[in-house]
């Protein structure tokens, strides 16, 4: 999910992050994020889960598997066309819709999760699109992010051991880096275009939507992961950071 402008390179990338995801060959997703954000979401049986910016659909079809109704939202036709054929293809009963974070397709009220994986730092706004997330939760919902760690993430952070440091004039604003995407050696084929601001801007707005931070962590790898050689030279600092609220 891509607010105008960084909106416009998805539809260049979309079969790009398809084939990233559908080939399993991000090993942050695989091994990482994809187990912090489930484990986050906690047990989904029965429960009503939105996908804000759900891409081509991973998150939403595991939380169908798991036993939810799920219903995800993307800006990107490419997308919501391609999520709504592989759920169909696996006979899952998920609902895809058209749709932007900041004006989401969605009734007051209506969902215990909210995703929002990778997606908030592709927003050149926060302010409206975490209030819709207020908006669409029950009481007692929670927004569940997963988003670029803003205290160590640089653009084209890719060379093992280059841990620049971030200023606290770069940090206490927001930091806008466009880049191409490098995954398993395979490079995106437009840049994207992404915001960073520092961890109480992102608090503030979960705040200000009603919603109190239940956890904050980093995802890392285990020991046991360190010991192999790819985490082992390319794990440096945590790059993501995953926040979890609920609604008052």
């Amino acid at each position: 999910m891509n607010n105008a402008p960084s909106s416009e390179s998805w539809p260049s990338n979309a079969d790009y992050w398809i084939k990233v995801i559908r080939e399993e060959l991000d090993p942050y997703r695989l091994e990482l994020t994809n187990n912090a954000v489930i484990e986050a979401v906690g047990p989904a049986a029965g429960m009503d889960i939105l996908d804000m910016g759900c891409g081509e659909g991973y998150l939403t079809r595991l939380m169908s598997r798991a036993g939810a109704r799920v219903v995800g939202v993307d800006a990107c036709e490419r997308f919501t066309e391609a999520a709504r054929a592989e759920a169909s293809a696996q006979g899952l009963h998920i609902e895809y819709r058209f749709g932007r974070a900041e004006s989401l397709p969605c009734s007051d009220g209506s969902f215990d999760v909210v995703l929002a994986n990778h997606v908030l730092n592709e927003l050149p706004d926060l302010e409206e699109p975490v209030q819709e997330v207020g908006r669409v939760l029950k009481i007692g919902g929670r927004f569940v992010a997963l988003m670029l760690h803003p205290c160590f993430y640089r653009a084209n952070f890719t060379k093992v051991g280059e841990l620049l440091p971030i200023t606290p004039g770069e940090y206490f604003g927001d930091r806008e880096l466009s880049q191409h995407f490098m995954v398993s050696g395979l490079k995106s084929p437009a840049p994207v275009r992404m915001w960073l601001r520092p961890l109480e801007a992102y608090v503030s707005a979960i705040t200000r939507a009603g919603m109190v931070i239940t956890s904050l962590s980093e995802p890392h790898p285990s020991t046991a992961q360190l010991d192999q050689g790819w985490w082992n030279q390319n794990f440096k600092v945590p790059m993501f950071v995953l926040l979890v609220g609920q609604k008052l």
